[in-house]
């Protein structure tokens, strides 16, 4: 999972954006988080050999260090919050899974709520989902309920941005 962090002063229709060009071919799962957003994918067990936490985590800083990379006015991969200014954090560091409906404990009691990418457009709020409009969201909602389909293994997608590195 990625977590995409704006600086204080960058708009959340830049979040947005970036949340759009982090996404691969394939089904993505998407979630709000307390300022930005949460953009995740499900992956296959690989019985025979698991995946190890350093692998995983490893691909998701290569991901993100890509990304600084090719668009260093727009992403950071420092977790200096002095830094972040004028910036959205790339966070690979917290890609636990983020559990559904989790309360933020700031004013307004904002959830972290699953969206579809349809709802992935430059006027998205997150502050829109709260405690008391989580009920009725939820209600209409049909975020991730396809998402295990599009589960895959890390490993050829590893393999793949190695390849692509290595080309570069």
């Amino acid at each position: 999972m990625l977590d995409l962090e704006p600086g204080p002063d960058v708009p959340f229709s830049a979040v947005v954006a970036a949340a759009r060009n982090a996404r691969p071919t394939g089904r993505l799962g998407l979630s709000t988080g307390g300022k930005g957003l949460h953009v995740a994918t499900p992956l296959a067990v690989n019985k025979r050999k698991p995946l190890t936490w350093a692998e995983a985590k490893g691909f998701a800083h290569d991901v993100c260090q890509e990304m600084a990379r090719d668009n260093p006015d727009l992403y950071l991969t420092k977790m200096t919050k002095s830094l972040r200014g004028g910036w959205i954090f790339l966070d690979y560091l917290r890609n636990d899974p983020v559990a559904p409906l989790s309360p933020r404990a700031r004013p307004g009691a904002t959830v972290s709520m699953r969206v579809t990418w349809t709802r992935v457009k430059s006027d998205l709020d997150p502050k829109r989902f709260t405690i008391r409009t989580a009920p009725a969201l939820l209600a209409k909602t049909t975020a991730w309920e396809d998402y295990c389909d599009g589960q895959r293994p890390l490993e050829q997608a590893i393999k793949r941005h190695g390849k692509q590195k290595s080309a570069a």
